[in-house]
C-alpha cells in the first residue's frame, strides 16, 4: 500500500514551520491542496506583509496553531491555515485517525457521512481518499443526511470508526469533523489524545497518499435501514393522530423526518417550505439553532397558520429536535429540560425494563432523576455531552437540556432529532387521544416532583483568554452566597470533584436546594452557566408554585450574571 502521495509541491512539516506568521503563511500554502484556501492564506500574507494591520491580525489568528482535535473533533471557521477549517486539516485529520486506527486492526473500515454545509463533501471526499491510500476501506453516505443516520450506519455496517463532516447548529461560516468509534459512540479520553498525536506526527499533506478513487459510495440501503429501526422505537398500537409542523432550518433532517412519520403511521409533517431545502448560508436565520431567538419564528408562523398539534425543529444536522406546543392560546417553546422530561416520562410509562438506566448530564435538571427515583430505576449522571450518555451501561434513555434526546441506544449511541421527533409525537398522539396535552403531563410532573424551574445563558467573547479569566477568578474567589442563599458545597469539576471525571467547570450546591454550574463552551466560545431551582407544590396551587420559583430563578440568574462578567 502507499504511504507517501507523489505531490509536487513543496512540503514543510508542521513543527519546523517558521514562527513568522507570514512566513509560516507561506509554507502552509505551499502545502495546502486547495487552490480557494491557498490564495486567501498567500493574499492575506501579502497584505500583511504590506502593513495591512486588519490582514496582519487575521492572519496571525489563522497561523495561530492547529485547529485542536478533541472529544468533539474539529470544529472551527472555514478559511486557510492550521486554525481553519479546511482541506489541508481535513486531510491530516484523516491521516492521523487512519493511523490511530490501523494500531488496532490492519485495514480498517471507516464510514463517511456530511450534511449540506460548504465544502462538507469535499472534506467528505478527502476523507475516504486519505482511509483508501493508508491502506483502509472507506464507505461514503450517498448524499448529505442527518448526524444521526451516520452514526447509526456505524453500528450497522460494523465499522471500525465512523466520521460525520458537520458543525451541528453552528454559524454558517463554520464545519466541523466529528469521530466516532466502533461501538457507534463518541470518541472520549484517552482516545481524541491518541488520534490527536497521530494528526501531530504527519509532516505534511503531500505526504499522504490520496488515491482519487477506490471507496464505495453507498447507496439508499443505508437510509432505509436507519428508518426502520428508527420507526421501531413505537409502539405500534399507539394512536397516531397528531399534526405536526417541522421546519429543518435549512439543514439535511426534512426528507429524513417526513419519511420517517410516513412510514411510522402518522401524517405528513407540514413543512416551512422557506427553511425545509438544505442552503449553507441559512439565509431566514441569523443562527441556525432551535435555540436562539427568531430561529423558530418562520415555524411558529405556519402553525398559528395551520393550527398543529406540535411545532417541530432540527438543527441542521437533525441530531437535535425542539418541540413547541399549543399553549394559553398561543405558542410555548419547550425548554430541553421540559422535553427531557416528557420523553423520561414516556419511557418511564411504558416499562423502562429490568436493569435499565436513564441518563442525564450535568448540566441538565434533576427532575428526571427524581422521576427515576419514584419509579424504582436507576437514574445515572454524566458530564456534559453524548460522548459520556452514551457510554452509559445498560443505557434506556438519555438526554441533555441543548435539545438533545437518545430514546433509541440500541441504534443510535448518540442524541437523534429524528427518534426524538417520533417519540414526541407517539406521546402527544397518546395524550391527545386521552383529551389531555404535553403541557397538562409537565403540570403533572410538577404536582408529584415538584417545580423544577431552569435557566441558562451564555457570556460570549472574542477573546478566549477572558474565559479562562473567569474561570481562574470564580476558583481563587468562591462565592458563598448567591441570591442570599448560603453555597452549602463547590465542586471543581476539573478536580474530580463531585463523583466524575475532571472536566472544566464548577458546580455549587446552594442551600435551598438550587443549583449553578459553570462551565467553558466545548464548541463555541463561549461561558455557559446553568441554573435550577426546585419549588415543591403545597395543596394544588400549582401556579403560585412556579411563581415563587421564577421569582427565585430570576434573583439567581441577575447574581451569576455579575459574577461571570467578564
Amino acid at each position: 500500500m502507499a504511504d507517501i502521495a507523489e505531490d509536487p509541491r513543496a512540503a514543510t512539516p508542521i513543527e519546523d514551520a517558521p514562527t513568522d506568521p507570514v512566513a509560516a503563511a507561506r509554507a502552509w500554502a505551499a502545502d495546502d491542496p486547495d487552490p480557494r484556501t491557498r490564495a486567501e492564506l498567500t493574499d492575506l500574507a501579502d497584505r500583511a506583509e504590506a502593513g495591512e494591520d486588519e490582514a496582519a491580525a487575521e492572519l496571525a489568528d489563522a497561523m495561530s496553531g492547529m485547529l485542536e482535535f478533541g472529544t468533539a473533533g474539529l470544529r472551527g471557521r472555514l478559511g486557510g491555515g492550521p486554525n481553519r477549517m479546511n482541506r489541508a486539516v481535513v486531510v491530516r485529520a484523516a491521516a492521523g485517525l487512519t493511523a490511530y486506527l490501523r494500531t488496532l486492526t490492519y485495514s480498517p473500515l471507516v464510514v463517511v457521512g456530511f450534511d449540506a454545509r460548504t465544502d462538507s463533501d469535499v472534506f467528505a471526499a478527502d476523507t475516504c481518499a486519505v482511509v483508501t491510500g493508508l491502506g483502509g476501506r472507506a464507505l461514503l453516505l450517498p448524499r448529505p443526511l442527518p448526524t444521526p443516520v451516520l452514526a447509526h450506519a456505524v453500528r450497522h455496517l460494523g465499522a471500525d470508526a465512523g466520521v460525520m463532516v458537520t458543525a451541528s447548529h453552528n454559524p454558517p461560516q463554520d464545519n466541523g469533523y466529528k469521530v466516532y468509534v466502533g461501538d457507534g459512540s463518541q470518541i472520549v479520553p484517552p482516545v481524541d489524545g491518541l488520534i490527536a498525536e497521530r494528526i501531530a506526527a504527519v509532516p505534511s499533506v503531500a505526504s499522504v497518499a490520496r488515491p482519487g478513487s477506490g471507496w464505495e459510495v453507498l447507496g439508499d440501503e443505508v437510509l432505509d435501514a436507519y428508518l426502520a429501526d428508527a420507526v421501531s422505537v413505537l409502539d405500534p398500537g399507539t394512536p397516531r393522530d397528531v399534526t405536526v409542523v417541522h421546519t429543518a432550518l435549512h439543514g439535511v433532517g426534512a426528507e429524513t423526518v417526513q419519511r420517517a412519520f410516513v412510514a411510522a403511521g402518522f401524517p405528513a409533517p407540514v413543512p416551512v417550505l422557506a427553511q425545509a431545502e438544505p442552503d449553507p448560508a441559512f439565509p431566514t436565520v441569523s443562527f441556525p439553532n432551535p435555540e436562539e431567538p427568531g430561529a423558530m419564528d418562520a415555524a411558529l408562523e405556519l402553525a398559528e397558520q395551520t393550527g398543529p398539534d406540535l411545532v417541530v425543529a432540527n438543527d441542521p444536522d437533525a441530531d437535535r429536535c425542539a418541540v413547541a406546543v399549543p399553549d394559553r392560546g398561543g405558542w410555548r417553546m419547550l425548554r430541553g429540560d421540559e422535553v427531557g422530561a416528557l420523553l423520561g416520562a414516556h419511557v418511564l410509562d411504558r416499562g423502562a425494563g429490568e436493569g435499565a438506566v436513564l441518563a442525564c448530564s450535568i448540566v441538565s435538571s434533576r427532575l428526571l432523576a427524581a422521576m427515576c427515583a419514584a419509579a424504582g430505576v436507576r437514574h445515572e449522571e454524566t458530564l456534559t455531552g453524548f460522548k459520556w450518555i452514551g457510554r452509559v451501561e445498560g443505557l434506556r434513555y438519555g438526554y441533555e437540556e441543548a435539545l438533545g434526546y437518545c430514546v433509541d441506544p440500541g441504534h443510535v449511541r448518540d442524541k437523534d432529532g429524528v427518534t426524538a421527533a417520533l417519540f414526541v409525537a407517539e406521546l402527544a398522539a397518546g395524550l391527545k387521544a386521552r383529551g389531555a396535552t404535553l403541557p397538562d403531563l409537565l403540570d403533572d410532573l410538577a404536582r408529584t416532583h415538584g417545580v423544577h424551574a431552569t435557566d441558562s445563558f451564555s457570556v460570549r467573547v472574542e477573546d478566549l483568554s477572558l474565559i479562562e479569566r473567569v474561570m481562574a477568578r470564580l476558583r481563587a474567589e468562591p462565592p458563598t452566597a448567591v441570591a442570599g442563599v448560603a453555597v452549602e458545597r463547590a465542586d471543581d469539576l476539573a478536580r474530580g470533584e463531585g463523583g466524575l471525571p475532571p472536566t472544566d467547570g464548577l458546580r455549587y450546591h446552594l442551600a435551598d436546594g438550587s443549583r449553578v454550574v459553570v462551565r467553558p463552551s466545548g464548541t463555541e466560545p463561549k461561558l455557559k452557566v446553568y441554573l435550577e431551582v426546585v419549588e415543591p407544590v403545597t395543596g394544588d396551587d400549582l401556579a403560585a408554585a412556579r411563581a415563587r420559583a421564577a421569582e427565585r430563578l430570576a434573583a439567581v440568574r441577575a447574581d451569576l450574571e455579575a459574577a461571570t462578567r467578564p
